[in-house]
């Protein structure tokens, strides 16, 4: 083989060793962005599973707020049916809007604000809201690497040829609920 042939051989391999590399790099931040994903999930099954205990708290002191378990369920139901980002975060948004309602009716009882059982859970709810705010934020980090990586030259050769497609951030339809409930519990002067 002459030396032109060699080079023509190094160059091929140096191309393929590329293409290797930016698929294996691709399939590196999409297992990424699944993880990330999964992070979230976890963490909304945390508080799926903390909130019915604080409704129970709750109907201890307002037994007609019955109904607030009943929307539990079905949003747990909802948020364990692996559905797509959009779909979590709307199940998401809703389970939010709930236990702001929640904290709305514990408002009214200051037996209850002061239980120990309800700070506890409410304690609970805290660190896991900030453990999903942080969930979501690591999510949307991964996303923006894949989809800057899809998006760049020389990826996007080998990308869309291979099936990766951009992934959706994680975004609520209010910008107030990717933030913990803000709860008081100080007696209002009146």
């Amino acid at each position: 083989m002459s030396i032109t042939g060699w080079i023509i051989v190094g160059i091929v391999v140096l191309l393929l060793l590329g293409v290797i590399g930016i698929y294996n790099r691709l399939v590196r931040l999409r297992a990424l962005v699944k993880e990330a994903f999964s992070g979230i999930t976890v963490q909304l099954r945390r508080r799926a599973d903390l909130i019915p205990n604080l409704v129970e708290t709750v109907e201890g002191y307002a037994s007609h707020e019955r109904g607030v378990m009943e929307q539990v369920t079905a949003l747990r139901r909802q948020m364990s049916a692996n559905g797509s980002v959009e779909q979590t975060a709307a199940a998401d948004a809703a389970m939010s809007g709930l236990i702001g309602r929640l904290f709305a009716v514990a408002e009214a009882y200051p037996d209850l604000k002061a239980n120990q059982n309800f700070l506890d859970l409410q304690g609970q709810l805290a660190t896991i809201e900030t453990e999903l705010q942080s969930a979501r934020r690591y999510y949307n980090a991964t996303v923006r690497d894949l989809n800057a990586s899809i998006q760049s030259f020389p990826s996007v050769l080998i990308a869309r040829p291979m099936g990766f497609t951009e992934e959706p951030f994680y975004e609520d339809a209010d910008p107030a609920i990717q933030s913990a409930p803000k709860v008081s519990f100080k007696a209002s002067a009146g």
